[in-house]
């Protein structure tokens, strides 16, 4: 009767000891004892990684300090853009029944676009070629009406006909 408690007095200590060593392991020690680790991108609902932006921020000496949400806009605005040349570049491969983006798709998309292609209007993108462009001046005169083209044929014709029956 006497070691019976004696042995619940042991695991009592044992336990409290237990709780002890896991202060600062989440909820009072309850529960799982390790928590999974959440990245600041998950926690912001982003792919691109706000902590290696926040690196890269601070390792460029920008500023002194770099705010905790500095990282986390530039992550989203960065995202965003390259969310919307994609797009844009898929939409432009596809047009060129391709199922690869080559930089010649993203050139035509940044170009194609006004807002972007102002955003990227000093950058030269690799193996993107051009835009198709021909100027005006180059082009053949086109006659607008089809029944003026009907009698430039008819006065044609009339003016063959007229050098053979000269001959």
């Amino acid at each position: 009767f006497g070691i019976k408690r004696e042995n619940e007095a042991g695991i009592k200590f044992i336990n409290q000891i237990k709780k002890m060593s896991s202060v600062g392991k989440g909820k009072g020690g309850r529960g799982k004892a390790a928590h999974k680790a959440v990245s600041r991108s998950a926690k912001a609902g982003l792919q691109f990684p706000v902590g290696r932006i926040a690196r890269f921020l601070k390792q460029s000496r920008y500023a002194e300090r770099i705010g905790a949400g500095a990282p986390v806009y530039m992550a989203a605005v960065l995202e965003y853009l390259c969310a919307e040349v994609l797009e844009l570049a898929g939409n432009a491969a596809r047009d060129n029944k391709k199922t690869r983006i080559i930089p010649r798709h993203i050139q035509l998309a940044i170009r194609n676009d006004e807002e972007l292609n102002k955003l990227m209007a000093n950058t030269t993108i690799a193996s993107g070629g051009v835009l198709p462009n021909i100027h005006s001046a180059l082009l053949p005169k086109k006659i607008k009406d089809k029944e003026e083209q009907f009698v430039q044929l008819v006065q044609g014709q009339q003016t063959n006909l007229n050098s053979k029956k000269k001959k």
